[in-house]
């Protein structure tokens, strides 16, 4: 069972990896901004939070990167896998665990500084915003390098651990830059042609919502924390 919130892009990456691996599994919406289940905070007490795992005799395995790279060791007979296996590639699997690292320190929490920007001195403001637009486009740049002119972080047709981390964090980044002033095509083209092959992939498409509704999503965020009357 996965326990998830429909807009989690960090839940969207366990629903595409198990799409990827064609493994089926029992789906449980969770709610995030009012009082949680207690199946949740049961199974992620130190957290809190989606997505959770549940698998076999009800043990739980947090965080997505973790449990992305629980599915490759648990059922290591459904393909594609996400990472080289250590004795395969031990190189290929570090650089790619890097660079999920690097997506998720760079990629989704500094974006969200651009819709939490709040407050009424209107230069505090806007420096708050530059600082956040530069360090976010910078990041997107350099997974743009990373890319290159490949498929897929994996190389050719190599739909990856990296590719899984990155894709379901396009949407949200085409709402981050709505907030920060600039255009993701110019400032990440690569990387924003390798999303949208991911999301075509029949995985994506069925895991994934627009960026309009994630947008729309972002708007409740901010009435429920404040930042707008």
């Amino acid at each position: 069972m996965l326990l998830d919130f429909w807009a989690s892009p960090f839940g969207q990456r366990c629903r595409i990896a198990l799409a990827e691996k064609k493994l089926p599994y029992d789906y449980s919406e969770q709610e995030l901004l009012g009082a949680k289940s207690d199946l949740l905070l049961r199974s992620n007490p130190i957290h809190a939070k989606v997505p959770v795992l549940l698998h076999g005799d009800g043990r739980a395995v947090c965080e997505s990167l973790a449990i992305l790279e629980y599915l490759d060791d648990a059922f290591p007979d459904a393909t594609p896998r996400l990472l080289p296996s250590a004795a395969a590639d031990p190189y290929a699997r570090a650089r790619a665990r890097c660079w999920a690292d690097y997506v998720d320190k760079k990629v989704y929490p500094v974006g969200t500084r651009l819709w939490k920007v709040k407050g009424d001195d209107e230069e505090g403001v806007r420096a708050a915003v530059a600082a956040a637009r530069g360090e976010l486009v910078e990041a997107l740049r350099t997974l743009d390098g990373e890319l290159g002119e490949k498929e897929f972080f994996g190389g050719e047709e190599e739909f990856g651990l990296v590719d899984v981390a990155l894709v379901p964090m396009m949407p949200w980044v085409y709402s981050f830059a709505r907030y920060g002033g600039f255009n993701v095509e110019e400032e990440c083209p690569r990387g924003a042609a390798g999303a949208r092959r991911g999301m075509e992939r029949d995985s994506g498409a069925g895991s994934l919502r627009s960026p309009e509704e994630i947008y729309d999503f972002i708007g409740l965020l901010r009435k429920h924390y404040g930042i707008d009357d």
